[in-house]
C-alpha cells in the first residue's frame, strides 16, 4: 500500500505509528540504473510520554525514516499515522542566513499559527532553557555551530508539539547545553509529550525508555 494515511491497526493510544515502511533511491543511469532498498519494511510505534532512541550505522536509513515520518519523503510502501502536533529538528538546520534568532522565532510562530503573545512567551522560555538569549538579535550566518544547533532545536519546540522528532539534535552542544537538553526532554516526558531522537551512537541509555536499531533496512528493539 503506497500511502502515508491512517494505519488501521495502529495502537489506540499511539501518537505516531509507522507500518511496513519501504524506501529505495534510484542510482546511476540506464541501463545500469539500480534501486537499492534503504528501508525494507520498518515498523515503529511511539506512545505518549515516551522517549525513544533511533540508532544505526551511517547509511542505515535513520534520516530517511525520519523524513518519511514528518512527511518530507513519501514511502514506496507502508503507512504513517500521526496524532497531535509534530515538531521536527533536522540534522542540518533550515534557517535564513539574514534573519536574526528573534526573527526566526517570529516567522515560525506565524507558520505555527501562534498568537504573538504565545510566541514571545515560548521564545523567552527556550532562550532561558538553552542559554542563548544574548544572541536574540544576531543573524543566523553569524552564529557559531553550537548556537545554530540551539536555534534549530528551539524552532522545533516553539509550538510545544505533542511529538518531537529530533535528528542528531545535540551535535555541536557543549556539556552544559547537553545537560540542559536532557532536562527539556525529561520535562516533556513528565507532561505526556513524546520524543524520538536519532543518534549515531547512544551513550546515556538510561535516559531513553527504549532504543530501536535500524539494521539491514529493518527496525529491531535493542
Amino acid at each position: 500500500m503506497n500511502s502515508s494515511g491512517s494505519a488501521k491497526s495502529a495502537p489506540v493510544n499511539a501518537v505516531l505509528t509507522a507500518e511496513g515502511i519501504e524506501k529505495s533511491f534510484r542510482q546511476g543511469w540506464w541501463p545500469a540504473r539500480r534501486d537499492p532498498p534503504v528501508l525494507r519494511g520498518v515498523d515503529l510505534v511511539l506512545q505518549p510520554g515516551e522517549v525513544v532512541g533511533l540508532t544505526g550505522e551511517n547509511g542505515s536509513g535513520k534520516s530517511t525514516l525520519m523524513k518519511i515520518l514528518v512527511g518530507e519523503y513519501r514511502p514506496d510502501a507502508g503507512t504513517v499515522t500521526r496524532s497531535g502536533r509534530l515538531g521536527y529538528c533536522p540534522q542540518q538546520p533550515v534557517v535564513y542566513e539574514r534573519l536574526t534568532c528573534d526573527e526566526h522565532f517570529e516567522l515560525f510562530g506565524c507558520a505555527y499559527r501562534m498568537t504573538p503573545n504565545e510566541e514571545r512567551r515560548s521564545r523567552r522560555g527556550l532562550y532561558a532553557a538553552l542559554g542563548f538569549e544574548r544572541y536574540a538579535d544576531t543573524r543566523a550566518d553569524r552564529l557559531s555551530g553550537g548556537t545554530l544547533a540551539k536555534l534549530n532545536l528551539g524552532l522545533a519546540m516553539l509550538a510545544d508539539p505533542e511529538v518531537l522528532l529530533l535528528d542528531e539534535p545535540y551535535s555541536g552542544f557543549d556539556w552544559d547545553t547537553y545537560l540542559r537538553f536532557w532536562e527539556l526532554v525529561a520535562q516533556r516526558r513528565e507532561t505526556g509529550h513524546s520524543v524520538l531522537i536519532i543518534s549515531h551512537f547512544v551513550t546515556d541509555e538510561h535516559r531513553f525508555d527504549r532504543i530501536v536499531d535500524l539494521r539491514n533496512g529493518m527496525a529491531a528493539a535493542r
